[in-house]
């Protein structure tokens, strides 16, 4: 092999060391110090690099197959509008994406509003319960009841029923029914999705590893009870079940203005 000058220069050296290391049998400190700052160097440009790739892929929204927008304004007799979240609401909250809409049943002469909310990052949702939330918004805490519902199509959908009340002078109440969807198993303990290994990141961005949270809210427990029924096996349509697979394929392409 044929050599530049400047390169048979440098290897001349390198067999010169070479071979006075091979004699004393010890590595030159200074050549330790050199090797160890050019190892942390490399190492803190690698761990900047890893955490800026992470951040943008934890960061991005996951996107649900069917997304919540499309869920329908007329369910029933029930006729929705979409309530807007402030902007400051929706970047606090760091859900993946949300629904808020107002029902209206002119038949029954009832309303209900329903929110959902969907996060990849489960972590995200644990400060989302309803007395931390309403509580925060200026409502006094009630009572907390664990009850159930029994959808149109004959499912249980295990829930807490929440009731709240403005303080004086106002005489508002509200009653909130909340459920969660988590990996497409219903559930109403939010200890299912408290644990550490629930607070790493979905790196992958896999829709079906998520928490879904469901808030039907009314001035009467009749009435979210009522909407419940006829609405919560369509909202569960929405997500991905266990095995990955969703119901709500229907709805594709038919979105609405929702808050997505």
């Amino acid at each position: 092999m044929i050599y530049p000058i400047r390169h048979k220069y440098l290897a001349k050296r390198l067999e010169a060391f070479g071979s006075r290391r091979a004699e004393t049998g010890k590595t030159p400190a200074w050549l330790v110090w050199i090797l160890a700052v050019l190892l942390l160097i490399s190492s803190g440009i690698t761990y900047r690099v890893l955490a800026s790739h992470l951040k943008v892929i934890v960061s991005t929204p996951a996107k649900l197959p069917v997304p919540l927008s499309a869920f329908p304004e007329e369910v029933g007799d029930w006729l929705g509008k979409d309530v807007d979240i402030p902007a400051n609401i929706l970047r606090v909250a760091g859900n993946d994406a949300s629904l808020n809409r107002l029902y209206t049943n002119e038949l029954s002469d009832r309303w209900a509003n329903i929110y959902v909310a969907y996060t990849s990052r489960p972590r995200t949702m644990m400060g989302h319960r309803p007395r931390v939330c309403y509580v925060a918004g200026g409502w006094v805490h009630d009572s907390t009841e664990p009850s159930e519902i029994v959808s149109n199509a004959g499912r249980k959908f295990p829930c807490l029923v929440h009731r709240f009340h403005r303080p004086a002078p106002e005489s508002e109440e509200t009653v909130v029914l909340n459920f969660y969807i988590v990996n497409g198993q219903l559930t109403s303990d939010e200890g299912v999705f408290s644990g550490v290994g629930w607070r790493t990141p979905n790196i992958g961005g896999d829709p079906a590893l998520y928490v879904a949270q469901v808030q039907i809210s009314s001035i009467s427990e009749n009435s979210v009870r009522v909407a419940a029924a006829d609405m919560a096996e369509l909202i569960l349509g929405f997500f991905p079940d266990k095995d990955g697979t969703f119901q709500a394929a229907e709805y594709m392409g038919h979105q609405h203005s929702g808050t997505e």
